[in-house]
C-alpha cells in the first residue's frame, strides 16, 4: 500500500497527517530532480563515524529508505559514491542523512537518491558505534522501522505505518479540493475570493 504515497508530494503528505511527520528544513535531496519513496530503516552512528551506515545498507532489505541519525554532528561526509553504488546495487531506495555527504556529481550521475544536509568533503573514522533498525529521533520526529519516508524537492516527511490507509484519504482529498481552487484561479477569482477571506 505505501507505494501509493508515491503519487503526493511530500508536503501534501505532511499536510494530511496534520502539520506533523516533517524532517527538518535543512535536509534536502542532492540534486532537484531526486525522489524517495520506502519503508524507513533507521540508524544511529557516533559522531563522524560511518562504518555502522555501511552495516546498515549490507543488512538492509531492497527498497528500504536508509534514515540516519548521525548524533548532531554535521561536519563530515558519511556518505559517497562507493556507498551509493553498493546500496543501489542491493536495491536500497535511497538515503536520508541528518548530515552531509560528498560525492555529488557522482552520486547524482547514477541516479541514487540522496537527500542531506549539505556536502562536505571532510573523512569519517571507522570506530563503528550505533544502532541498527532501531527507533531514532531526528529533529524531533520519532522514526520506527518500517515507517514510510517520502521525500522529493521541498523536503522529507514521515508517515507512521499504521497511518497509511488514513494519510492516503486525506491527500486525495486534499489534492482534489486543491484542484477546485486551480479551476477558480485560472477562471479569475482570487484565494482571498475563493477561501472567504474577504
Amino acid at each position: 500500500m505505501y507505494q501509493q504515497l508515491a503519487k503526493f508530494s511530500a508536503a501534501t503528505l505532511h499536510e494530511a497527517l496534520g502539520k506533523i511527520g516533517n524532517l527538518p528544513a535543512a535536509i534536502k535531496p542532492i540534486a532537484p530532480g531526486m525522489k524517495i519513496c520506502g519503508p524507513a530503516y533507521p540508524v544511529q552512528t557516533m559522531p563522524r563515524d560511518n562504518k555502522i551506515i555501511h552495516r546498515a545498507y549490507a543488512n538492509a532489505k531492497a527498497g528500504d529508505v536508509l534514515v540516519v541519525h548521525c548524533s548532531d554532528y554535521y561536519e563530515a561526509g558519511y556518505w559517497g559514491d562507493l556507498m551509493s553504488l553498493g546500496a543501489k546495487t542491493k536495491g536500497i531506495a535511497g538515503l536520508v542523512i541528518d548530515a552531509c555527504v560528498r560525492d555529488a556529481d557522482d552520486i547524482e550521475a547514477m541516479g541514487f537518491p540522496v537527500f542531506s544536509r549539505g556536502l562536505c568533503i571532510r573523512g569519517t573514522s571507522r570506530l563503528e558505534g550505533g544502532i541498527l533498525n532501531e527507533p531514532i529521533v531526528i529533529g524531533g520526529i520519532l522514526i520506527h522501522p518500517g515507517d514510510i519516508i517520502v521525500g522529493d524537492r521541498d523536503g522529507v516527511v514521515v508517515v507512521p505505518k499504521d497511518r497509511l490507509a488514513e494519510v492516503i484519504e486525506k491527500a486525495t482529498a486534499r489534492e482534489a479540493r486543491e484542484g477546485s481552487v486551480r479551476q477558480q484561479l485560472r477562471q479569475g477569482k482570487t484565494s482571498i475570493q475563493i477561501y472567504g477571506w474577504e
